[in-house]
């Protein structure tokens, strides 16, 4: 199971990469590949100053180790080791009528006195706008469905649910983006659980690249070029507040570079700050709120 997954987060990082220099000619790419202390290691594919992509990631990693004492707490382990690997994307696009997206899928192994005790799948997909535009929304969350019916058509809606619960800054009773889907601890009958996720990984490109072509080029001014900054504000918020990726990652010895490549390159925080009513910016806030866009198309 571990090299079946880890051959296909190593094909699906080179598929995306290449799709996204392909749409962007001036952008760059680092390769970083790296060593984990505890044991394992991974490659960041590092995205930057492109004229469409202002900073993003691609990254891949399958580590292996000791179990951190709050991390055996949560899992209800004792004297555990564990295998964990998966491919983690975040792209921030320059121009603020560009939605930001996010996509993980993973697999993670518990051991206990070297014997295998549990082992799941886990992933997701979200999209968080600057914009709302209603037809991109349906394409994205209708492309997510359409994945998740191949295998079980009660998976979208399960699965959507969970992400609307899960990326919500409860500090400003607020949700991150438009959602998408979100799920966790899949164990029963792996290899359906691999296929499906694989699925997912595969339904990316489909979901986000035809809303990133039709909006990179749209013309901007300064001030939405600041809205777009202060909603990456609440971005960063969530990821360093609340995201469980990013805090396992941190609380086991995980690489700190490859972990925040996920936060923008430019944000500000403006105190208080709301928009007018009725404006566009006012609009996005109002769209926020959890709704099942695949019935609008």
């Amino acid at each position: 199971m571990k090299e079946q997954f880890e051959n296909k987060i190593k094909a699906l990082q080179k598929e995306i990469v290449l799709a996204f220099l392909e749409e962007d000619e001036d952008l760059q790419l680092l390769e970083d590949t790296w060593d984990r202390p505890g044991g394992g290691g991974g490659i960041s594919n590092i995205l930057s100053n492109g004229k469409y992509i202002e900073k993003g990631g691609v990254n891949i990693s399958m580590v292996h180790g000791i179990l951190p004492d709050e991390m055996k707490k949560r899992l209800n382990a004792v004297s555990a080791t564990f295998y964990a690997s998966g491919i983690s994307l975040v792209i921030h696009p320059v121009n603020p009528f560009a939605p930001t997206v996010h996509f993980n899928i993973r697999y993670f192994e518990l051991y206990e006195k070297d014997v295998m005790v549990d082992a799941w799948f886990g992933g997701g997909m979200d999209m968080t706008p600057y914009y709302i535009f209603e037809e991109d929304a349906v394409h994205f969350h209708t492309t997510l469905k359409n994945a998740c019916d191949l295998h079980n058509e009660s998976y979208y809606s399960t699965f959507k649910a969970k992400c609307d619960d899960y990326f919500f800054n409860s500090h400003r009773d607020e949700h991150r983006g438009i959602g998408g889907i979100f799920y966790d601890y899949l164990k029963d009958q792996p290899q359906e659980k691999l296929a499906f996720t694989s699925k997912i990984g595969d339904a990316f490109l489909k979901a986000y690249l035809p809303v990133f072509q039709k909006r990179k080029d749209t013309p901007y001014n300064a001030d939405q070029k600041i809205w777009q900054e202060i909603r990456r504000g609440r971005y960063v918020e969530f990821n360093l507040i609340h995201d469980r990726g990013t805090l396992f990652g941190l609380k086991t010895n995980g690489r700190t570079e490859s972990i925040l490549m996920s936060l923008p390159p430019t944000v500000r925080w403006e105190y208080n700050h709301h928009p007018e009513a009725g404006s566009e910016e006012a609009k996005l806030l109002e769209a926020l709120k959890p709704k099942d866009w695949v019935t609008l198309k």
